[in-house]
């Protein structure tokens, strides 16, 4: 039995995108992620390539996965914590916060997505000083480690996020 000929898929036309899109703007999603990647991409050699961000991004990770952690082995006095600090849907948060911490550290430890990563975990620890150490008033780990982690996320940010430097050229 014969096909139907509208039956059998066209090639792609040069001027199509594999999501249909006609021209630049089918292109432009490809080229949008592929910039992305590009850009996390480099900020994961820019840690690997250095010794002092691997430390800090290796020994950061270890602290977060052991919080992380800590959030499951002792679930009924984290919950407790997250009930007193006022926070809205304390279980569900605690959960959450567990999951990106030992996810997040992983990733530091990993050299991997660190941009996304430290962004997130950087956040995380806003909230922690915020909540548990400025208003609920935790001194440890809240108002020490806490804090230095938050530092330890936003100098990984800066240092591979921020242009480099392009090389002088002679002439």
């Amino acid at each position: 039995m014969p096909r139907n000929p509208t039956d059998t898929p066209r090639p792609l036309s040069p001027q199509r995108s594999p999501n249909g899109a006609r021209g630049p703007a089918g292109d432009s999603d490809m080229s949008r992620a592929r910039l992305s990647w590009t850009w996390l991409s480099a900020a994961d050699r820019r840690v690997r390539g250095d010794r002092g961000l691997t430390k800090v991004a290796v020994t950061s990770g270890a602290i977060f996965i052991i919080a992380g952690l800590i959030k499951f082995v002792f679930r009924h006095w984290e919950l407790h914590a997250f009930r007193d600090f006022g926070l809205p849907w304390p279980a569900a948060l605690e959960i959450f916060a567990g999951v990106l911490e030992t996810l997040g550290g992983t990733l530091l430890i990993a050299r991997r997505l660190i941009a996304p990563a430290a962004f997130l975990l950087a956040a995380t620890m806003v909230v922690a000083v915020y909540s548990s150490g400025i208003i609920h008033g935790d001194v440890i780990p809240s108002l020490t480690l806490a804090p230095a982690l938050l530092v330890a996320m936003l100098y990984l940010l800066a240092r591979t996020l921020a242009p480099r430097p392009r090389p002088a050229t002679h002439q």
